[in-house]
């Protein structure tokens, strides 16, 4: 229940003692082995003897670890294209309920991707990738369009890539500014998104 944060330990090491002395004794009752698991991603990293025959790996098949991130790379991403520039004057407002005013001359770009698609609305002031460089969002996310400031981002042009998240923008860093976790992230996308898959 706590095996990724060491201030719940000694539980966790209670989960196991209980565990072990149950499943020792169910074992014993059957003529052939009998395979058991008890740890999560992070109880594979945090505790490795308690490893077993067999082990959960949830988060950690998408390169998300809840204790080391470096020891692992995030197979999953989240991209879109920018499919509409507009030019826009300082003090003009951007977005339903005018929650954004431009405070120079921007160039915003328009991305089809809202919280229809699982894109969460608390990613409002946040930050996507567009041509590998970070770009704020502008006003509410829409169902199925967000704005983004493109003003600093050099020969912006409508199809060019953005990332909500992937390599250099983590499910992680999305999951702690939004004060929730990568789980959350990652189930939020919905149906309707296309999936990609590659194969090595």
């Amino acid at each position: 229940a706590g095996s990724d944060e060491a201030c719940f330990d000694d539980y966790t090491t209670l989960q196991w003692q209980a565990f072990d002395a149950m499943s020792s004794q169910i074992r014993a009752a059957f003529p052939y082995a009998i395979d058991r698991h008890i740890l999560n991603s992070a109880g594979i990293e945090r505790f490795t003897q308690w490893q077993c025959e067999r082990v959960r790996l949830g988060i950690g098949l998408y390169g998300i670890s809840p204790v080391n991130q470096q020891a692992l790379m995030q197979v999953a991403s989240f991209k879109t294209q920018i499919l509409q520039l507009h030019h826009y004057a300082k003090g003009e407002s951007i977005g339903y309920s005018r929650k954004a005013y431009l405070e120079r001359d921007s160039v915003v770009a328009t991305i089809p991707v809202g919280y229809a698609d699982g894109f969460l609305r608390r990613n409002k002031g946040g930050e996507v990738l567009v041509n590998g460089r970070r770009a704020r969002l502008l006003g509410n996310i829409c169902m199925d369009a967000c704005m983004v400031d493109v003003t600093d981002i050099p020969d912006v042009k409508e199809g060019d890539a953005v990332v909500l998240f992937g390599d250099s923008l983590s499910i992680s860093q999305v999951a702690e500014r939004l004060d929730t976790i990568p789980y959350e992230i990652l189930t939020s996308v919905s149906q309707r998104v296309k999936r990609v898959y590659f194969h090595e």
